[in-house]
């Protein structure tokens, strides 16, 4: 009876969300789920569970926005796409983050008003790519973000640009990019004029047309430029261009625009004009960069090439086919890398009998998702007015290629020297340098510089000073970028997925956006002593966007990780042996979908079987080496457009029975079989459709149960979508009803208490005790930040963070998993100690000018009450040696107690036995001696003994 009432629920729910998931989450609603996560922060049962931030932190992550004292060059702001805002006063050597308590981490662009210090943060970030997370509007610091106050355009997604008046710092200028996935109206231009109390909107272009870059004359806030943006995102397509993207001009400090890129004007207009970035040197010479989606010319074909091209195949008959000489075939088969069993005579015969046809041939050679990028498109060229506007010429004859690929709209940055009218950058793959006011250009990337640039500030009183931003950090130089310093010393890398391995200490493996796949021992430190040795302490495995990565159980040196869209390899870490092993389709299939991150697996049961995702599931049973699909599709068969979907996104095999697999697609597609792709069967049609499935969790404490998270983020649906089945998938209960709203990324299942959940989402990490009736927030040494992955060691009990912004945190759970938070039954519930091994360098030091060596230990706690209390330390008779005054609140506590002894406890130790000697420390502390002693609060007592 109550499966049918449930059945009936679902099938309501989800049919409620078929018809409302297109329709992008209200800022109320985002602005109300951040008002309860704070309340539920304050009120959470592991608010103090001390996560700990363990970097890595020299490949860094993507930078946005760079804002220098123009007085006191050494300092400056640093803005991170989705780690926040950072603050240094000695030239980059330190950095202080200054946003860690703002309600999000996600960045589009920064302005500082340096006479007032006050700090205005655009938040959402200003480009488009897959994990370009939207904001919560403006905020808005006077104390240098001890506290930032919400100013407004809160359902504006992504700034573009903030613009600060000189002479008026309570007039500020906007734009205002808009949502990245959806249509709406808070885009374009804002000025305020009263601090941003108030804000007017004075350029609207349309509802899928924001504003990407805006600047004003450098001496007279006036005169601006302002550029528009035509741009729609979805998980199938994203269109970087359109008639709307455009040039503005405004003669009255942005409270009227008039559009100057006009069909006389000389600057491209239509359809397929992309992104545009301004720069001025004064009112009237002005340089635009623009990602033209034009398509080129075709260029005659060469009649010197020899030999057979795919092009050949596509329009061939089979007469011509047949006709071919053997020998030729074969040298293309043989250097286009067909399988050895594919050869002439063979293939004439599969042609013949009509299962394959000539432009198979071609088809072979075309991987589904490299054809979504065969775009030849103009790419980015560059305009000067000389006028202010009224005309526009190309600066340069030929084509600028190399530095947008087809990723134009990733880019798009462009600086004039201020010191110079024929100095101008402009930002790419790589970041290019012109001296002759764009005829010609030379590359300015070196080797220690990330490829992928973002953000630069030119020195507009020192020649050739620059700092830029980009992909992998900051780089700041003195000699226009002949070289650079590296300046990596914060923890902002935005990882997509983690893994860990069973080694002592054991080793964290990550893959992270357009930095590669590292892997570092989990107990390294992260501080500069690496400098001496030169080895930092984590290492690059791979290159490209890292994803996700396996290693295998009986080998820790045997992993599998790769990059984007299914590349991926066997690595020996020992050997330094990498095998390429992506699945290919076989002659006359259609070619295979892979995922930006395309899931893979090592079978539990048995770590030669490899599974990984396309649109198909593949099964390896020798490590890689060979594949065999062993499903047809599992999506529901992808969309038109340019951007790989219809591809499997999370793939699990259950620990009870080998063969028992479970898959989830992007389009929403969860799929089971239970004979190892015998038959499957689709599980989620009463859930809500076409979502991205973010994960697929398989119980590891019963064989029945699975849990799946979908998430909504690229239909600007940040609802929560969490689900757990103990059917295999027949019907499901929705157990994400508590979390704040905001998109899942991850659930995760302890290895040792069924009842304890793991869930990660686009703000923040959560916990349920009851199997996801009601979740508490994690948040003591975190900021909210996006959790894209989260992995736990058994037997270290950590729990492993893997952040999209600030790197990766640990927290041992080892309190979390053992504690009955329902079942507390005294005031106090303790922890077990581990014994404290004793030394006598407490308190001592081994140089007169370092600090002295001080012990510690960690008593940790469950309390069922809030207040002030007493934590005593007692010897085994009852003598109190020491009292600590403790804030307690309801949940789990973790007090740090260094051992010390009161005089009154000394005296109170020694009369109870006359043989003990204290030694005098260099600190002048006295530390128990070896013995055992007693822990209390609230007359409940734990054991404290020396080893």
């Amino acid at each position: 009876m109550f499966k049918l009432k449930f059945l009936s629920f679902t099938l309501f729910v989800s049919s409620f969300f078929a018809f409302a998931q297109q329709q992008a989450t209200s800022a109320d609603i985002t602005t109300k789920a951040l008002v309860q996560k704070q309340k539920m922060t304050e009120t959470s049962l592991v608010k103090n569970v001390p996560f700990k931030n363990i970097g890595p932190t020299v490949m860094s992550g993507r930078v946005v926005d760079v804002d220098v004292n123009p007085d006191t060059p050494s300092e400056f702001y640093v803005g991170y796409a989705s780690g926040g805002v950072w603050h240094t006063v000695n030239n980059g050597t330190t950095f202080t983050p200054i946003f860690d308590n703002a309600a999000t981490q996600n960045i589009g662009d920064i302005a500082v008003d340096w006479q007032s210090r006050t700090i205005w943060v655009g938040t959402g970030e200003n480009n488009s790519s897959r994990s370009s997370y939207s904001g919560i509007g403006v905020l808005k610091s006077n104390d240098n973000g001890k506290n930032w106050e919400h100013v407004g355009l809160s359902d504006s997604h992504h700034i573009g640009r903030i613009l600060i008046n000189p002479n008026n710092p309570n007039e500020v200028i906007v734009g205002a990019t808009g949502h990245l996935y959806s249509s709406n109206e808070e885009r374009g231009i804002y000025k305020t004029v009263d601090g941003g109390k108030t804000w007017k909107q004075t350029l609207f272009v349309d509802a899928m047309s924001g504003i990407i870059d805006v600047q004003h004359a450098p001496n007279n806030f006036e005169v601006l430029f302002a550029t528009s943006w035509t741009r729609d995102r979805k998980a199938w397509n994203f269109t970087g261009n359109g008639n709307n993207s455009a040039i503005f001009k405004s003669v009255n400090g942005g409270d009227t625009w008039e559009k100057v890129s006009t069909k006389n004007s000389g600057f491209p207009i239509g359809d397929g004009v992309g992104r545009i970035g301004i720069t001025m040197f004064d009112e009237h010479t002005i340089y635009a960069l623009h990602d033209s989606q034009f398509h080129r010319p075709e260029e005659a074909k060469s009649k010197d090439v020899s030999g057979l091209t795919k092009e050949d195949f596509k329009t061939m008959s089979v007469d011509a086919f047949m006709k071919l000489e053997d020998k030729k075939l074969n040298e293309y088969l043989k250097t286009n890398g067909f399988h050895e069993k594919h050869r002439a005579s063979n293939i004439k015969q599969l042609v013949s009998s009509g299962s394959v046809k000539p432009i198979d041939l071609a088809h072979y050679l075309e991987d589904a998702n490299a054809m979504l990028f065969d775009t030849p498109v103009v790419g980015a060229e560059v305009y000067k007015s000389t006028d202010g506007g009224k005309t526009w010429k190309k600066t340069h004859e030929d084509y600028i290629d190399g530095l947008y690929y087809s990723y134009g709209y990733y880019f798009g940055e462009i600086r004039v020297d201020p010191q110079d009218k024929n100095g101008i950058y402009i930002l790419g793959v790589p970041l290019l340098k012109s001296k002759d006011a764009g005829k010609t250009f030379t590359s300015i990337s070196r080797e220690n510089v990330h490829a992928d640039h973002q953000a630069l500030w030119v020195n507009p009183k020192m020649k050739g000073h620059l700092i830029n931003g980009n992909d992998g950090g900051l780089n700041m130089s003195y000699d226009d970028g002949e070289s650079w310093t590296k300046l990596n010393s914060v923890a902002v890398g935005q990882f997509y997925a983690i893994n860990v391995d069973n080694e002592t200490p054991y080793n964290i493996y990550g893959g992270l956006q357009d930095n590669g796949v590292w892997v570092g021992a989990s107990n390294a430190r992260e501080n500069k002593a690496w400098h001496q040795s030169g080895h930092y302490p984590w290492e690059e495995l791979m290159g490209g966007d890292g994803m996700q990565i396996q290693i295998d159980s009986r080998d820790a040196n045997i992993v599998y990780t790769g990059f984007q869209f299914g590349n991926y390899f066997r690595i020996n870490r020992e050997t330094s042996e990498q095998t390429y092993i992506q699945p290919k389709h076989t002659l006359g299939e259609t070619p295979y979908r892979f995922n930006w991150q395309t899931p893979i697996l090592l079978s539990p049961h048995n770590q030669d079987i490899l599974y990984l995702g396309g649109n198909k599931l593949m099964r390896s049973m020798n490590k890689g080496d060979d594949f065999v699909a062993i499903s047809g599709d599992l999506t529901n068969g992808g969309k038109k457009g340019n951007v790989a979907y219809g591809t499997l996104s999370s793939i699990i095999e259950s620990p009870f029975q080998f063969g028992l697999i479970y898959t989830g697609s992007d389009d929403g597609v969860v799929s089971v079989t239970k004979d190892a792709g015998g038959s499957w069967a689709t599980i989620s049609n009463t859930l809500p459709k076409d979502l991205w499935v973010s994960r697929v969790i398989a119980s590891q404490h019963k064989k029945e149960r699975i849990y799946v998270t979908l998430n909504g983020y690229r239909w600007d649906d940040f609802k929560v979508y969490a689900y757990m089945s103990d059917d295999y998938g027949e019907t499901w209960k929705d157990i994400g009803a508590t979390i704040p709203t905001s998109p899942v990324n991850v659930i995760k299942e302890d290895p040792s208490n069924e009842n304890l959940l793991y869930l990660g989402t686009d703000n923040g990490a959560y916990v349920s005790f009851d199997m996801g009736e009601s979740w508490e927030v994690f948040s003591k040494g975190i900021p909210n930040v996006a959790i894209h992955d989260i992995v736990i060691q058994p037997e270290a009990k950590d729990l492993i963070l893997g952040t999209h912004g600030r790197s990766l945190y640990k927290a041992n759970i080892e309190a979390l998993q053992t504690l009955n938070t329902s079942n507390v039954t005294t005031s106090i519930a303790f922890m077990d100690l581990e014994p404290v091994r004793y030394s006598g360098r407490w308190g001592s030091s081994w140089s007169a000018w370092s600090n002295s060596f001080e012990p510690e230990v960690t008593i940790q706690f469950y309390s069922n009450s809030s207040g002030n209390k007493t934590l005593k330390i007692l010897s085994e008779n009852g003598a109190e040696l020491n009292s600590i005054s403790i804030d307690v609140t309801k949940g789990f506590n973790y007090v740090d107690y260094n051992l010390e002894l009161t005089d009154k406890g000394k005296k109170a130790l020694m009369k109870e036995n006359k043989d003990i000697h204290f030694k005098e420390t260099g600190n002048k502390k006295v530390y128990l001696p070896r013995g055992s002693y007693k822990i209390q609060i609230d007359s409940v007592n734990t054991k404290l003994e020396f080893k």
